[in-house]
């Protein structure tokens, strides 16, 4: 029940490594991480405003910042630089125990030696309520989730699942402003993983306060979040609902982050014929969509090299220009195929429905193309999308 307003927020740890040189009497270059006389800058320029009760979900590659900018907002980083706003406070040098914030681990972190329900009382005792009162909040929160009947338990007779729930009991018992989770679902299997996200999801709707949630998983950000904050090196690379940021990629970067399989990127042109955009592939042209040759014409966007980019759904085998490749492998998935096939070099991955195609086995040659709706135009230098 919280507002959050992160306002370039940095984050540097010093550099204690000693600096080695090339032969070319350059620095070594161990990441891409931006390396300052003040050390090395975890997380740069943060900039995001979350609204009261916004479920935001940051995501990107290990060690792209999104633990640390999460810490930082629980107070368990110091800010390098910035200002953190919890409902228009000033917080940087708020205690932790006193930003009304909860946070569940990756590891679960319960006591052993307690049962499930100290384990959820243990906050509320600190902050010496009520026995009634925390008797009523934990068995309030195991209600929510599912697990009244493990009350009496001890961590080690429970498994994976219920102890991640046991753990956000712990959390949300304190009714706090903000609930934080980092990664609380990469120790379960896959099929645990599909349960508890529709439980986070059932449990967003019962309890009234503000999440910010990381993972390195695209699929849980996709389908968790009201907004995803993909980050890369330290630097946001776009904010936006997870149809925005899969539909309209700022970027190379993120084109390739988000959506499974990944999408297929080619070596192509951008072409001008007349007043209409188009782009050439392997001898063939086609002709892109009003919006998007509106918005090309808006940026003044100049016939160029570009990298080209569609997603293995969009991709299709009916059509009139068509690319021709041979399938390496194909994988029968029920209601759809997975084609992987050797185009120029390269592997495409297609998808495509089952009913509505007849499969086309390992060596033959296969024909596939696109319509102008769903080519991603970026800059073959930058990355950057050229429509935006």
């Amino acid at each position: 029940m919280a507002s959050l307003s992160l306002q370039n927020i940095k984050k540097v740890y010093p550099n204690t490594e000693k600096k080695k040189k090339t032969k070319k009497g350059q620095p070594e270059k161990k990441s891409n991480l931006l390396v300052t006389e003040e050390g090395v800058v975890a997380v740069q320029e943060f900039n995001l405003e979350i609204a009261d009760k916004e479920f935001i979900v940051l995501v990107g590659p290990s060690g792209c910042g999104k633990s640390t900018t999460l810490r930082m907002v629980a107070g368990l980083e110091d800010i390098s630089g910035g200002d953190l706003l919890i409902d228009g406070k000033r917080v940087n040098d708020v205690a932790p125990k006193d930003r009304d914030i909860a946070m569940v681990f990756q590891s679960y972190a319960l006591y052993p030696h307690m049962t499930v329900y100290d384990n959820m009382a243990f906050p509320l005792k600190l902050a010496k309520m009520d026995k009634a009162e925390i008797d009523k909040k934990v068995r309030e929160a195991a209600e929510i989730l599912g697990i009244t009947e493990y009350l009496e338990r001890k961590p080690k007779a429970l498994s994976g699942g219920q102890r991640q729930r046991v753990a956000i009991g712990r959390a949300i018992v304190r009714n706090p402003k903000v609930l934080l989770m980092d990664e609380p679902l990469s120790n379960l299997d896959a099929k645990l993983r599909n349960q508890m996200r529709a439980e986070i999801i059932k449990l967003r709707k019962r309890i009234d306060t503000t999440f910010i949630y990381v993972t390195h998983d695209q699929t849980e950000a996709m389908t968790l979040g009201d907004r995803i904050v993909i980050m890369k090196d330290g630097v946001i690379q776009q904010v936006g609902t997870p149809q925005e940021v899969f539909d309209h990629p700022s970027n190379l970067f993120v084109a390739g982050f988000i959506g499974m399989p990944r999408m297929n990127i080619f070596d192509a042109k951008l072409v001008k014929n007349g007043d209409k955009y188009a782009v050439a592939i392997g001898g063939i042209e086609v002709e892109v969509s009003a919006d998007k040759q509106a918005r090309l014409a808006a940026n003044n966007v100049a016939p160029q090299d570009i990298v080209l980019g569609v997603r293995p759904e969009h991709l299709t085998l009916k059509g009139d220009n068509m690319l021709k490749g041979t399938v390496d492998v194909y994988e029968m998935m029920g209601s759809e195929i997975h084609y992987h096939v050797t185009y120029d070099g390269q592997d495409v991955i297609l998808i495509v429905p089952t009913l509505d195609n007849e499969t086309v086995g390992m060596g033959k040659e296969i024909g596939f193309t696109f319509t102008g709706s769903v080519a991603h135009i970026f800059n073959k230098e930058t990355g950057k999308n050229l429509e935006w």
